[in-house]
């Protein structure tokens, strides 16, 4: 099958702030992570400076959105107190908000009370939950309140234990169910925008990662946008014997292997990069370089 067949025909689009977002292209999201430990640049952005001279560079580059993230979920990250991730987040969305207030801002959080503070005081966009409400299912009700545009990601276990030995006896037929179930209760409760997320590396062997790229295109059935985080992740810098800091090379191929199985958002550190992939995406789909 084509990849025009499997990602042009559909027709999807984000209500964001009152601005539509049509996602018939593909969109990026540049990530944004105001965490002292994050897997890759964790401690880098906890500074004004710092955290506008980033906001400033993904947005220069083309970055749709930017998903900022106070709460590490690195494989055996440090749990932090819903106070603590406030904080963070009180700051960085106050010094972001006041330079670029009309950024479509995603925040990555698994707590309802976190969700429903940024998209009131700080008009957040989009709430990018890796537990999928496994953590606080009272999260769903949140977002049929807010009614903001949902991440539904998939994982098993936890940050702080999810790397340990993760095992399905069918890994693709799991994270289906597990979607369909979510999937039926949120729309029960009239959450429309909902965004899936299979959750590379989350609960998730290299094996698994790779069986789950190569079948990405399973999830198509749900007739929903497909977000993708694959950004100099293990299963990229592990497999080459390399680092995160030298695995973009990497994450570049694995973008497009995404975007021809049908990614509607990619999820990257690197934004320039994943810019230029996308123009040669669509060159390679259409013929056109019309893209934003």
């Amino acid at each position: 099958m084509k990849p025009k067949d499997t990602f042009f025909s559909r027709n999807f689009s984000l209500n964001c702030n009152g601005q539509l977002i049509d996602l018939n292209s593909p969109k990026i999201m540049g990530i944004l992570n105001i965490t002292p430990d994050s897997f890759y640049d964790g401690g880098c952005y906890t500074t004004k400076e710092a955290i506008l001279n980033r906001v400033s560079t993904l947005l220069g580059e083309g970055a749709d959105f930017i998903d900022v993230g106070a709460y590490s979920s690195r494989p055996g990250a440090q749990d932090i107190s819903m106070e603590e991730e406030l904080k963070r987040l009180h700051f960085a969305l106050g010094i972001i908000r006041e330079k670029y207030p009309e950024a479509i801002l995603s925040v990555d959080t698994f707590r309802a009370d976190v969700a429903k503070a940024v998209v009131t005081d700080y008009k957040v966009a989009i709430i990018n939950d890796i537990s999928a409400g496994e953590a606080e299912p009272e999260m769903f009700e949140r977002i049929a309140e807010l009614q903001v545009p949902y991440i539904l990601m998939h994982m098993k276990g936890k940050p702080q234990n999810m790397h340990l030995d993760p095992s399905y006896d069918n890994m693709v037929k799991e994270i289906f169910g597990f979607f369909s179930q979510k999937i039926n209760f949120l729309k029960s409760l009239g959450v429309n925008d909902i965004i899936i997320d299979p959750g590379f590396g989350f609960g998730k062997t290299i094996t698994h990662n790779y069986q789950l790229l190569n079948q990405l295109d399973t999830f198509k059935i749900f007739e929903l946008p497909l977000m993708i985080g694959l950004s100099r992740k293990s299963m990229i810098y592990k497999v080459l014997d390399t680092t995160p800091e030298k695995a973009l090379n990497g994450t570049t191929a694995l973008n497009i292997l995404a975007l021809v199985n049908g990614a509607n958002i990619l999820r990257v550190h690197d934004v320039a990069p994943a810019m230029e992939t996308l123009r040669l995406f669509e060159r390679y789909v259409t013929g056109s370089t019309n893209l934003k």
